[in-house]
């Protein structure tokens, strides 16, 4: 696989050498480390180019069935080293650089991270399109070129605050504009009636603008694309308004178009947030499908055969306007009848849900969804009445528009053949908590595909330090084959493997407090247990649980010091700009770590560091040095989870409820492998029946009450005694997601860690068959199971 001869190293120098001369303009005396990062940024494009073509070539001349997965998130992250792995050039890359005195990791460190998404769902949109691409299954990714991205997070007395995010003022070197890919997209105007059939004549009117980036698989062997559109005006300047004076109005199409590309999620606790997000999922959709039947017809092949050719899979609710957008292209466009374009979009669709949260399943009010897209209003009130029709013992109380709102989620769902979630809690959850009615109705089209993480990012490229032991101890190859890790399991038994674990784990926990060191001004015990929860911040991650047992840990240690195993307590996460709780929950985690990281009593034993601005790459660091994963949310709330996944293939022992993936992470590594606590997803819908149950737990546990009345009497505010009072009088009171109910269990697993890491041989076999029995969560098992499932697609390869 790893291609290091001498030819090779000496035509990737020569590669990465002219393209600093000729693409970059400078000569080596004078390169930046930025230059030399673009010149082998373009000196490995060009090798994925060529698989790349190859691979579109063979699609269109077997007329083979394309994959389109649509998703507003595609967290890709850095790129470059990424490539270097999939194409196996990494170590000659840093070889043709260390003969230029030019060092590999400086330039991959210079990278930005791609700004394209939030957390776990564009995460494992990224992992998806990597796979898709290793198993040779043809396929494009549609998404938004964002600008800005998500934000910049920064914590400036605690609380964290907002910055637009930079990575595009440079330039990006792993796509390729494609102008002649554009397509209208229109909001508001009026539909009238023509010949029997609707007008639509939008009002407003931007362009969508392709951005291509080559996806290579593992091996180089087959390459998709990730297609991103970026808004324009289709008035560029209004010149006569300039010459008068006007100059802000001359220019305000070219700012209301890139509006729609700036920024993801756009806050929507105003009225014109909801309206940019409703304009940014349409304007999504309708340029990937205006895309999705131009290559179509250009192939040759009628609209009726598009179910043979297409598979669309929606990622979330968030482009569940492709159902009403198909079929107004199919019947408005195309002239086709209603009954047959809606059976074509089912036929064609497929719907992942993520959450269980009625917040996050969209609901557009009418009067906002009519106002900015007239025309889908209607069709989503025909696709309501036809599923009434096609179904008349649907309750009265079931459908897509109910009570002045359209309701996603039962869109995506009824224009969809196959619904899926994303593990095996979560599905039967979709099935008997979210839509049971629907699912009454359409019984099959639910179905489980429990998400995977790609190794090859995960594994090979972040942790080189276990994944050479791997290689050594069972051969190259299981980074395409992650099943083939069972065979580490007769390597658990022999002592000296697991020194080796443990100083591959040892190595990363190093780099890391050297980094925390760097950037936080903290000196870290690199001894110490590294706990760590990072995730987007959400009252269901709990989040607040951590901190409120670190608070109670930390008072145990003042009361008998040094009578605990070392550790550090390392959070990270981004809350929603508009989520106030969220917020608050950060500031009180920074506060809480001023004053115990300034406890000279209790400091050589617990620390807490909360780094700021929490990414793909912070993730790397994390990740592989991680000895416990906290993935602590309410029992119900969490579909899956893929953090679980990366944490436990790098050998961190799980602290979780069974939640989400986690029930099946469990299974997979053994139950005696995994510190599990709290109320099942039945005893909480249970537990939340009693309207005291918040009280009644607290009044059980004295630690709880005095980490609580801490808070309460301003321990960790001294300057705003009373700046978490509503945050403690809503766990008293109200507690909907059970940190009061869960504590105590908590607190006591927390115990049950301490116990197994001062056996450090137990704590290391305990590590190692994590990573042993992890085989099952890879993506590439994922997209099989899409590809046999759901999309009907079979391998190029």
């Amino acid at each position: 696989m790893l291609d290091t001869n001498s030819a090779s190293v000496a035509a990737l120098r020569a590669d990465i050498v002219r393209h600093l001369t000729f693409t970059m303009g400078k000569d080596a005396a004078h390169a930046s480390a930025y230059d030399w990062r673009m010149a082998l940024s373009f000196a490995l494009r060009d090798r994925i180019v060529e698989p790349w073509f190859a691979a579109t070539r063979r699609t269109w001349e077997t007329g083979a069935k394309r994959v389109y997965y649509l998703s507003m998130e595609f967290l890709v992250g850095r790129m470059l080293e990424d490539a270097a792995i999939n194409l196996g050039l990494r170590d000659a890359a840093s070889e043709a650089l260390a003969g230029l005195g030019v060092d590999f990791s400086e330039l991959v460190g210079e990278e930005p991270d791609a700004a394209l998404g939030n957390g776990g769902l564009g995460r494992l949109a990224a992992c998806y399109m990597e796979s898709m691409a290793t198993l040779g299954c043809p396929g494009y990714g549609y998404g938004i070129r964002y600008e800005h991205g998500l934000f910049r997070q920064s914590i400036e007395g605690g609380e964290q605050r907002e910055q637009a995010e930079t990575w595009l003022t440079q330039r990006h070197p792993w796509e390729f504009e494609r102008p002649e890919s554009a397509y209208l997209v229109g909001f508001r105007g009026e539909v009238t009636r023509l010949a029997g059939r609707a007008v639509w004549t939008p009002s407003e009117t931007v362009r969508a603008e392709a951005h291509d980036t080559p996806v290579i698989g593992w091996g180089g062997r087959w390459a998709n694309t990730l297609r991103l559109w970026s808004a324009k005006p289709t008035t560029l300047f209004d010149l006569a308004r300039f010459n008068h004076g006007d100059y802000a109005a001359a220019a305000e199409p070219e700012t209301l178009a890139r509006t729609l590309s700036r920024v993801l999620y756009p806050d929507d606790t105003t009225f014109q947030g909801k309206e940019l997000r409703l304009k940014q999922e349409y304007f999504l959709v309708s340029s990937a499908l205006q895309d999705i039947l131009r290559r179509h017809l250009a192939g040759g092949f009628a609209l009726v055969d598009l179910p043979a050719h297409a598979a669309i899979q929606m990622n979330d609710t968030h482009p569940a306007l492709a159902g009403p957008e198909l079929i107004r292209l199919l019947v408005d466009v195309h002239g086709m009848e209603f009954a047959a374009a809606i059976e074509i979009a089912v036929a064609c669709l497929g719907y992942t849900n993520h959450t269980l949260l009625p917040e996050a399943l969209e609901r557009w009010a009418t009067y906002l969804m009519g106002s900015v897209l007239p025309r889908h209003m209607q069709i989503i009130e025909e696709i309501d009445a036809w599923h009434a029709t096609r179904h008349p013992t649907r309750p009265h109380y079931v459908g897509i528009v109910k009570h002045h709102e359209v309701r996603m989620g039962d869109l995506a769902f009824v224009t969809s053949h196959r619904v899926n979630g994303v593990s095996k809690l979560h599905t039967e959850l979709v099935k008997t908590s979210l839509f049971p009615e629907l699912d009454a109705l359409h019984p099959g089209r639910v179905v489980n595909v429990t998400n995977g993480v790609t190794p090859r990012r995960w594994l090979r490229m972040a942790n080189p330090a276990l994944s050479g032991l791997i290689t050594r101890s069972i051969g190259p190859g299981w980074e395409a084959d992650l099943d083939r890790l069972a065979a580490l399991q007769p390597f658990v038994e022999d002592a000296g493997f697991r020194a080796d674990f443990a100083a591959a784990k040892r190595a990363n926990k190093s780099a890391l407090a050297a980094w925390i060191g760097a950037t936080q001004g903290l000196t870290v015990n690199p001894d110490a247990i590294f706990d760590v929860q990072v995730k987007r911040v959400h009252e269901y991650k709990r989040q607040l649980l951590n901190i409120l047992q670190c608070i109670a840990h930390w008072q145990r240690l003042r009361d008998a010091p040094g009578s605990a195993v070392p550790r550090l307590r390392i959070f990270g996460g981004k809350a929603a700009p508009g989520y106030h709780a969220a917020k608050e929950i950060i500031r009180l985690i920074n506060d809480v770590a001023l004053v115990i990281n300034a406890d000279p009593k209790t400091r050589d034993a617990l620390q807490i560091v909360y780094p700021e601005n929490y990414n793909v790459s912070m993730a790397e660091r994390l990740v592989p040095a991680a000895d416990l994963s906290e993935q602590i949310s309410t029992a119900g709330k969490e579909a899956s989870g893929t953090g679980n996944m990366k944490f436990a293939l790098n050998g961190a022992l799980t602290i979780g409820t069974l939640d989400g993936a986690n029930v099946e992470i469990r299974d997979e590594v053994g139950t005696e492998n995994f510190f599990l606590f709290g109320l099942t997803a039945t005893e909480v819908a249970e537990r939340r029946r009693d309207p005291e149950h918040a009280r009644r737990a607290i009044l059980a546990s004295q630690p709880l009450q005095d980490v609580l009345q801490m808070i309460a009497e301003g321990r960790f505010s001294p300057g705003e005694p009373g700046r978490y009072h509503g945050l403690v009088h809503n766990i008293w009171n109200s507690d909907y997601f059970l940190v009061a109910s869960d504590f105590a269990a908590y607190d006591a697993a927390q115990a049950q860690v301490e116990a197994a890491f001062a056996e450090p041989d137990r704590w290391w076999r305990m590590a190692a068959l994590n990573t042993a029995r992890m085989g099952y969560f890879s993506s590439d098992r994922a997209i099989r199971d899409y590809m046999t499932g759901i999309w009907g697609t079979v391998s190029a390869l």
